[in-house]
Parts: structure tokens; C-alpha cells; sequence
């Protein structure tokens, strides 16, 4: 039988045990579906009751753009040196040490600006799980290696490859890329870290294929094509 959302949301549900916090990773290629799919388990498993599911993004761990200028990585944006992956293992670290103490706050990414905002989500204390979602989480190289072990299932998202093309090339478009400009970034820069995570995907605990994502929210930009 087929692996359906629903199958996902129950998995989801049971992974906090003992009374402690868990963390889920979702990992995938850039534009595979990654912050759809944890976007629809947090608001899913929260429903409308007290929330219990906090949503915490990698995207926060971008280097800004002037430290990309200082260390000549600006034009490798979203490769895996261009993120703090210290930091992130060590954020994943404290939502599990801290769990029921006081409110951990992790850093947002501003997708207008391509930009990490710090301090922008907060971790209550009466959040059992947390959805994180990212590129790099199944890298076993550098700083990198530390943040599996924080993690308690890894779920990597299978998305066939022209339609995750199709949507990665949507997504540049509407933050402001030609055509053009986007189709380069996305067969270029984009393709070299989407070729780097597809080699992690034996490493994930569940491989989740594309007839169990969720449709991404229609943007913007394809409203006003429509």
C-alpha cells in the first residue's frame, strides 16, 4: 500500500514519547517540497487545539549576504558552506536539553530580502515536536555531522525531477529572478546542491515520495498568470 499523509501525520504524532520533546527532520533536494510538507504536518497536527507543534526552518542559518561577500561564497548561496551549521546543530541541541524550560527562539529567513532575521521563531515550552526542515540535515561532513545525531527520524523528500525543476524555477521567479536568470541558478548552483542532497537520501529514516506531499500553496506570481 501506497504512503499517504495521512500515514505521515500519524508517524509524526507518535514520535514524542516519554514525556520528552521530539525533533523531525525533512530533508530533500532544493524545491523537492520540504517546507510544504512541514508547513501541512505542523498545521495538521496543531489543528485547532493548543498548539503543540513548532515549525523551525534551517533557512535561519544562512550567512548574510556581507559575510557571503567577505568570505567570496556570495554567487554559492544555499551551498552547504554558506550556512552556519554549527549554530544549527547547536539550536537542535538546546530544543532538546531545554525541552519544557524556557522559550528557545530560532532565527526566520526572509525570502524578499534572501536574507536570516535572528530571534524571529519562537520554541514554546509546551511544544512536544519540532519540524525542521532543510537541505543538509542527512551531510555527514563538517559541522554538519553533528546534526543527524539531534535528530530523531530524518524524512527525505522525493519529488520527480522536472517537476521539482518546474517548481524551483517558480519559486526564483516570484522573489524577484527573470526567467532566465532563474533557469541558470537552477540548473547551475541549485543543481550542484540538489545532486549533493539526492546522495544523503539512503541515509533518511523514510523516503516520502511525491504522491504523498502535499500541493504547494499557490504564489502570487502564479495567481497573476492565472
Amino acid at each position: 500500500m501506497s504512503l499517504t499523509f495521512d500515514d505521515l501525520l500519524t508517524r509524526a504524532r507518535s514520535l514524542p514519547r516519554d514525556g520528552r520533546r521530539a525533533v523531525l527532520g525533512v530533508t530533500g533536494s532544493p524545491g523537492a517540497g520540504k517546507t510544504t510538507l512541514a508547513e501541512h504536518l505542523v498545521r495538521e497536527l496543531n489543528g485547532a487545539g493548543d498548539p503543540w507543534v513548532a515549525h523551525v526552518p534551517m533557512d535561519g542559518f544562512h550567512l548574510a549576504d556581507v559575510e557571503l561577500d567577505r568570505l567570496g561564497r556570495r554567487d554559492r548561496k544555499g551551498a552547504p558552506d554558506t550556512f552556519d551549521a554549527a549554530g544549527y546543530a547547536a539550536l537542535l541541541r538546546r530544543l532538546h536539553e531545554e525541552a519544557g524550560g524556557d522559550t528557545v527562539y530560532a532565527p526566520g529567513f526572509e525570502r524578499v530580502l534572501e536574507q536570516p532575521i535572528a530571534g524571529a521563531v519562537p520554541v514554546e515550552p509546551t511544544a512536544r515536536l519540532v519540524v525542521t526542515e532543510g537541505n543538509y540535515l542527512l551531510l555527514d561532513t563538517g559541522a554538519w555531522a553533528r546534526v543527524r545525531p539531534q535528530l530523531d527520524e530524518v524524512w527525505f523528500c522525493e519529488l520527480d525531477e522536472p517537476e521539482r525543476i518546474g517548481r524551483l524555477v517558480a519559486r526564483h521567479e516570484e522573489f524577484g529572478k527573470a526567467h532566465e536568470q532563474a533557469v541558470a541558478w537552477v540548473l547551475g548552483s541549485d543543481q550542484r546542491n540538489a545532486e549533493l542532497v539526492a546522495a544523503t537520501r539512503d541515509r533518511a529514516d523514510l523516503v516520502v515520495p511525491g504522491t504523498a506531499l502535499p500541493l504547494p500553496r499557490e504564489t502570487p506570481a502564479a495567481r497573476a498568470k492565472a
